[in-house]
């Protein structure tokens, strides 16, 4: 074959070999792990506590009302201010109880000069009887005179003594230091007629009650509490925390004062009434908040943050990372909540790695790219966390 035969069958091989290499597929890349944020499982001593809601009420809450009837002539204080014990509040029309009063005393005068008469005829028929110069009978009569007279006396005493007290009431002191409330009746009004109208109430507040119900299982916990409390350290009774109808902790802790006598049956609950301290009246009779006492401090407890665990139908579980970065899901049975933190019961161990964000990325088997969470923000709720580390 010669040489102009052989270009052709050259040309045919290089544009077959050309096609070959345009057919041929190029190599698949496979794709990067995907990137999770893991944190260790953390192991401390966690603190359990009952929290309740409840109210708070004055240490003492005195109402104050009208004990005789009359016109309400004057109101001697400022609404929603403090007042001391003594301080004049109001002043009921004096004038109709003290012409009773007045009245009251000639009585109990025209009683006297009665039984003065009486008794000066017991004294003067006494000696004449023996001489037979005055009957038996007028004796007798001079001396049932005379006890009906020192009857009459006695009973004239009592009314001045009503007519007295019933005086002093028409004005009103405070009873107790504290703070009281809104008048309910205005100077002019009609008071006490048929019953002791209510004025006002003077609350003392500083210290506060805090009323709140527990179920009889959280108070056999708290009785246990403040049993080992008395044997150990008296001061572990207090350490109450507050927290006020606007999230924030009330910057001073209280103590169980008093506990209800039974158990309500209708509720099934027993009252517990908390003190607090208030030297700066931020407490307020009527005011609702959430208290925390501290059962007991469960130890070596592990911690994850609550944002690693999943629930579905109340079922939860978790996603942990080993070493070769294989993820393996897992259930738990989780606690109570600390911060942002969740005691989890069973299902994890100590220093297993789980994950806190990327959760929607990952699947049981797959392996990933761990890196370290950040840590939490200095004061955060999670830096109890970082601090167990």
């Amino acid at each position: 074959m010669g040489a102009d035969a052989r270009i052709p069958t050259l040309a045919t091989l290089a544009m077959m070999a050309a096609l070959g290499a345009a057919c041929e597929k190029p190599a698949v890349v496979a794709p990067p792990p995907p990137e999770v944020y893991v944190t260790d499982v953390v192991q401390r001593d966690v603190p359990v506590y009952l929290e309740l809601v409840g109210q708070a009420k004055g240490f003492q809450d005195v109402e104050i009302r009208a004990r005789v009837e009359g016109y309400l002539e004057s109101v001697s204080f400022t609404e929603g201010t403090f007042v001391r014990q003594g301080d004049p509040l109001y002043e009921i029309d004096r004038k109709p109880l003290e012409a009773i009063l007045a009245q009251a005393r000639a009585d109990q005068a025209t009683a006297e000069a009665r039984l003065s008469k009486a008794t000066n005829d017991v004294t003067r028929y006494t000696p004449l009887v023996a001489k037979q110069a005055v009957s038996k009978q007028e004796l007798d009569d001079a001396l049932a005179e005379q006890d009906a007279s020192r009857s009459q006396v006695e009973a004239a005493k009592a009314a001045v003594e009503k007519a007295t007290l019933d005086l002093s009431y028409t004005r009103i002191a405070a009873p107790i230091t504290g703070l009281i409330g809104t008048t309910l009746v205005k100077a002019g009004n009609l008071v006490g007629r048929g019953e002791s109208t209510l004025l006002t109430t003077v609350s003392q507040i500083d210290p506060m009650l805090f009323l709140v119900g527990v179920t009889e299982a959280d108070y056999l916990r708290i009785a246990r509490r403040q049993g080992a409390a008395n044997a150990k350290a008296p001061r572990a009774r207090e350490g109450i925390e507050l927290t006020l109808a606007d999230g924030t902790r009330y910057p001073q802790t209280g103590r169980v004062s008093t506990v209800e006598r039974a158990v309500d049956p209708t509720t099934g609950t027993l009252g517990l009434e908390l003190l607090f301290p208030n030297p700066q009246q931020i407490l307020r009779p009527g005011q609702y908040g959430r208290v925390r006492i501290l059962l007991e401090t469960k130890p070596g407890a592990l911690l994850i943050p609550q944002r690693a665990v999943q629930e579905l139908q109340n079922l939860y579980s978790v996603a942990l990372v080993d070493d070769s970065g294989k993820v393996a899901f897992r259930n738990v049975k989780v606690g109570q909540r600390v911060d942002s933190l969740w005691v989890i019961e069973e299902g994890l161990k100590p220093n297993e790695k789980v994950v806190v964000e990327g959760l929607q990325r990952i699947q049981d088997g797959m392996t990933v790219s761990a890196k370290p969470a950040p840590a939490a923000p200095a004061g955060s709720a999670a830096a109890p966390a970082a601090e167990a580390k």
